[in-house]
């Protein structure tokens, strides 16, 4: 017999590792909850028909394809099967797949339940996304997405709660992090300034990489994109703004005075900084226009979280889109979302050690097995316990001191509890605090009463 394995990119979680992961989606769940966000999940399989063409064609490939039940091939030629295209071939024998991320089957969602919904919708997910990517270190072809969205109201009163729930979430975490502000408006306004309005992608994703390969070199990818020289130069200044936020935006509203699109956007980050510099957030709120993530797809505001404490990419990124439904058939559904990065967010808690020691923690009080008489006799004492809230095991089987005492100490129960003859006789319970080895002949009462103080 062979050893069993995983496929590649995939992951068991053990109970310590799931504790870590529960501890960050019960404190990002509970800030969302916190702001009146409702759950829903989605399955874990959708018609290849609502997912193919909504990725680009790098994300068609990235799809996992589920064959059809039952004789998959039966629709197929022997033409069909022999002339050696693939994608042909798996449209016939493949209907469904798994999803790619959370905002397609969100999207399918809001168009299929559009007339149960009250708008505006705020709806967050936390379920897993299947990517056939290539896997490497802490890339993973199955990982979590913690999603949460308000589709159906253009205010930017939810930009600003969004940023707060991501300031709030990250002071429960205890993690310092930078949160990063755009507008796609700015940069649009940025492309027209300079002359070179149809090239913004080129622009941004040359601007995108300033942090990564600096000022020269973003200079020759422009040069490579043919912009010219005398837009590259008006471009500078632009790039490299310095000073307060409010410095920024100033400058920004004289450079792209001729530019509408530019303007509103400079205004959309002026009122959102502003409300924000009253509500006394933990984390710094910085405009940085370098910051062009998802451009084919954001319309708006653009977010994104750095880490201060260690070098990691970006923890959580989010920002405002227009028409996300249109692709199926319900147009003009603006919306704006964020996502943590659960894996990142594990990653950064555990280099900086930030997890709490007691996740992981056994049962209150795990019972000695002493034989069947005694046995009888705990079995209502368990419920008794259970009933008031303390968790309780006894080891299932008359086995050996020792081993009975191994297994509580591996399993980190805070008290072993010991009824033999004396005890049964005299109505008591001889309690072992495993901490602290201190060992009592008491009560149940007192048994209760000491574990729930601990």
């Amino acid at each position: 017999m062979h050893k069993p394995s995983l496929p590649k990119g995939t992951r068991d979680f053990s109970p310590e590792e799931m504790a870590k992961r529960n501890y960050i989606f019960d404190i990002i769940k509970n800030v969302y909850k916190l702001y009146g966000f409702k759950q829903i999940e989605t399955p874990a399989m959708e018609n290849l028909s609502t997912l193919m063409g909504k990725y680009g064609d790098e994300g068609d490939k990235l799809l996992f394809k589920i064959l059809n039940s039952g004789d998959f091939l039966k629709s197929m030629s022997k033409d069909d099967i022999t002339e050696n295209n693939s994608v042909a071939t798996a449209n016939k024998i493949s209907e469904k797949g798994l999803r790619y991320d959370l905002t397609v089957p969100f999207a399918r969602y809001v168009v299929m339940h559009r007339n149960e919904i009250t708008f505006p919708f705020k709806r967050y997910q936390i379920q897993p996304v299947w990517r056939a990517d290539r896997p490497q270190k802490g890339r993973y072809r199955e990982f979590f997405q913690c999603d949460a969205d308000i589709v159906g109201s253009d205010s930017l009163l939810n930009e600003i709660e969004l940023i707060q729930i991501i300031d709030k979430v990250f002071d429960e975490l205890n993690i310092r992090v930078s949160i990063k502000l755009n507008n796609r408006k700015i940069l649009s306004g940025i492309a027209e300034y300079i002359g070179e309005a149809d090239k913004i992608t080129d622009i941004t994703v040359a601007i995108d990489k300033l942090d990564k390969i600096g000022l020269e070199k973003v200079n020759e990818e422009l040069i490579a994109k043919n912009i010219s020289e005398q837009a590259i130069k008006k471009l500078q200044p632009i790039i490299l703004l310095q000073g307060s936020e409010d410095h920024k935006i100033d400058i920004l509203k004289i450079e792209l005075a001729d530019s509408t699109i530019g303007v509103e956007g400079a205004e959309e980050v002026e009122f959102i900084l502003s409300k924000l510099s009253s509500l006394n957030l933990k984390n710094d709120v910085e405009l940085d226009l370098t910051l062009a993530r998802g451009l084919n797809y954001y319309t708006g505001a653009i977010i994104e979280v750095k880490a201060l404490d260690v070098e990691i990419g970006s923890i959580t990124g989010g920002g405002r889109y227009d028409n996300l439904t249109g692709v199926f058939g319900l147009p003009e559904v603006s919306g704006v979302g964020i996502s943590f990065g659960a894996d990142r967010i594990h990653d950064v808690l555990n280099q900086l050690e930030l997890f709490p020691e007691n996740l992981t923690s056994g049962v209150d009080v795990m019972f000695v097995n002493f034989g069947e008489k005694e046995e009888a006799h705990i079995l209502p004492i368990l419920s008794q316990l259970r009933s008031k809230g303390i968790s309780t095991e006894i080891y299932p089987d008359n086995a050996k001191m020792k081993k009975q005492m191994t297994y509580a100490d591996n399993n980190k129960a805070h008290f072993v509890a010991m009824i033999g003859a004396n005890e049964m006789t005299e109505n008591k319970v001889t309690l072992k605090n495993m901490h602290s080895g201190e060992q009592q002949t008491i009560t149940l009462d007192e048994v209760i009463e000491i574990v729930l103080s601990k």
